[in-house]
């Protein structure tokens, strides 16, 4: 069985949490990190002291985007795996996007408001991050404005880690530009089970 190392409260474990509820794939979850630190034995398969790592079958694997791309050809015919070429390559790029952008600003917003004790929060830092992410996001909004999904129609890895993002954009207690595509974006998202269970949960 497929082995989840790291805490369910991650927003990079629940990328391979809710995609696992997409394809129907069971697996096992062992907390690490935060509150249960590290153990000798979690380190020596991710010297990088991170979560998630997987372990398949002894296939070990760390880098959360990675395994989400794994899982998805490994395990998704029929639902996560995209066997065409150019929805592929949008899923990707709309995946490295949140990282490298969208959460690159959101994350002083989530970690001044939710993982830093009020009297010690830089509020001037925190709220010109909030109001970067949401100039941000009106790139999404507009990619949105025709479409269910990032690649169109279907439902992908593509919107995994954006959809956790934007939950937590949507959570948090900030100032918020309208961005009604996302929105709907989001609506759509709120249907499906894997989301309700492992995204929409209490944020720390």
């Amino acid at each position: 069985m497929l082995i989840i190392w790291g805490r369910n409260t991650s927003s990079n474990v629940q990328k391979l949490l809710w995609a696992s509820a997409e394809m129907g794939l069971p697996f096992e979850r062992k907390n690490m990190a935060g509150k249960y630190g590290f153990t000798d034995e979690y380190l020596k398969i991710n010297p990088n002291s991170v979560v998630p790592t997987i372990d398949d079958d002894g296939f070990i694997l760390w880098e959360s985007n990675s395994c989400l791309r794994y899982l998805a050809s490994t395990y998704g015919e029929g639902s996560l795996r995209l066997d065409d070429g150019q929805m592929l390559a949008n899923a990707d790029r709309w995946m490295d996007w949140c990282t490298t952008t969208m959460w690159d600003s959101l994350r002083p917003v989530f970690h001044g408001l939710i993982r830093t004790e009020e009297r010690l929060r830089d509020m001037d830092f925190i709220n010109k991050s909030a109001e970067e992410t949401g100039e941000i996001l009106a790139i999404l909004d507009d990619w949105l404005s025709d479409k269910s999904f990032v690649c169109g129609k279907q439902f992908s890895i593509g919107d995994i880690p954006l959809g956790i993002a934007v939950y937590r954009w949507l959570a948090m207690d900030i100032k918020r530009p309208e961005r009604p595509n996302i929105l709907a974006w989001y609506e759509r998202l709120c249907q499906r089970p894997g989301y309700k269970e492992h995204i929409m949960i209490p944020l720390q």
